[in-house]
């Protein structure tokens, strides 16, 4: 909240992701980056995406800064969660004139001793 309090709408996606990176470091959360991660299909890896952060290892944080969001977004976060395994995403957008958040629930997570070490 602090980063659209500050900023306001109207930047590039890479701002919010900057300064978002700077409160995140200031509280002491732990977090990457621009995380890489490989994508499977039956058993191959197909190619790369990357999720905007990984919090605490069990996070994914995806941003915007579009004027409104639209069932793709949603879809690509939920892509997110269910090609790591992760358990919950926050998918953010920056663009509207009030901050909005959503949470997301990966419905496919599976708990196994990956997850479970992080």
């Amino acid at each position: 909240m602090a980063v659209h309090r500050t900023l306001g709408n109207g930047f590039q996606e890479v701002i919010y992701q900057r300064a978002l990176a700077i409160e995140m470091y200031a509280s002491d959360i732990h977090f990457r980056r621009e995380f890489e991660m490989p994508v499977y299909y039956k058993g191959e890896q197909i190619g790369t995406r990357r999720v905007d952060f990984i919090v605490d290892g069990v996070i994914s944080v995806e941003l915007k800064a579009i004027t409104k969001l639209e069932n793709i977004h949603f879809a690509q976060a939920i892509n997110y969660l269910e090609a790591y395994n992760l358990e919950v995403g926050l998918l953010i957008n920056f663009g509207e004139t009030s901050w909005n958040f959503k949470r997301l629930t990966n419905r496919k997570y599976k708990i196994n001793e990956i997850n479970e070490t992080k």
